[in-house]
C-alpha cells in the first residue's frame, strides 16, 4: 500500500521495557537470599551458580555473588589493565563499569607494534580490548552504593557493596481517589 506509514508504539515497547525491570526485581528479592532458608527450593541451596542472574558479558571474565552479611561481591579479571584505566560509578540501580587499555598495550609507549598481518599466532586465547560501558543491577534502595569499597590487586578488581542498615521501604505514593460529582 503506497504512502502508508507503519509505526512503532512506544508506549506499548515501554511498558514491556519496565514490566521486564519489576519481573527482575521482583525475581531478585525473592530468591536472592541465599542464607534465608525460605528463599529457593533447589537441593544445591537456594541458587545455583550456573543460573547467570546479571548480563552475559563476555569480557572480561567475572564473578559475583554474596556472603554471609549480605554485601554483594563483584570481581573482574583484568589483567593488562591499570588501575587509573577503570571506570567504575552507580547511576540509580546500576553499576556502570569500563575500562581502557593502558598505553603500554595499546602501542603508545614508543615500541612499534606489529600489525595484525605481520603476525603469525600459534595460540591466541588473549586479545585485550577496551571495555564499553556495563551496568549490572544493584538495587539502590538495599544497598549502600556510597560505602562501596573497590581493591585492584594482581589483575582482579574486586567491588564490595555492603546492604543498607536499614532497606528503604519506600511503599509509593498513595493516590486519593475521589467520587465524580454528576
Amino acid at each position: 500500500m503506497k504512502g502508508a506509514r507503519s509505526y512503532m508504539d512506544l508506549g506499548t515497547i515501554v511498558d514491556q521495557i519496565f514490566e521486564a525491570a519489576q519481573n527482575f526485581s521482583d525475581e531478585f528479592h525473592r530468591n536472592f537470599d541465599p542464607f534465608d532458608p525460605r528463599c529457593g527450593t533447589r537441593s544445591r541451596g537456594p541458587f545455583d551458580e550456573n543460573v547467570d542472574y546479571y548480563p552475559n558479558y563476555s569480557y572480561p571474565p567475572m564473578n559475583v555473588y554474596m556472603v554471609a552479611d549480605r554485601s554483594m561481591i563483584f570481581e573482574f579479571a583484568l589483567a593488562g589493565f591499570d588501575e587509573k584505566d577503570i571506570s567504575l560509578s552507580f547511576q540509580g540501580d546500576y553499576m556502570v563499569f569500563s575500562a581502557r587499555i593502558g598505553e603500554e598495550y595499546a602501542g603508545t609507549d614508543h615500541q612499534e607494534v606489529p600489525s595484525e598481518d605481520t603476525i603469525r599466532y600459534f595460540k591466541r586465547r588473549l586479545k585485550l580490548k577496551d571495555i564499553e560501558k556495563q551496568k549490572y543491577y544493584v538495587p539502590l534502595d538495599k544497598y549502600a552504593q556510597e560505602k562501596v569499597k573497590a581493591v585492584y590487586k594482581n589483575g582482579i578488581l574486586k567491588v564490595t557493596i555492603p546492604p543498607k542498615d536499614e532497606p528503604d521501604q519506600n511503599e509509593g505514593i498513595k493516590i486519593e481517589i475521589i467520587k465524580d460529582k454528576d
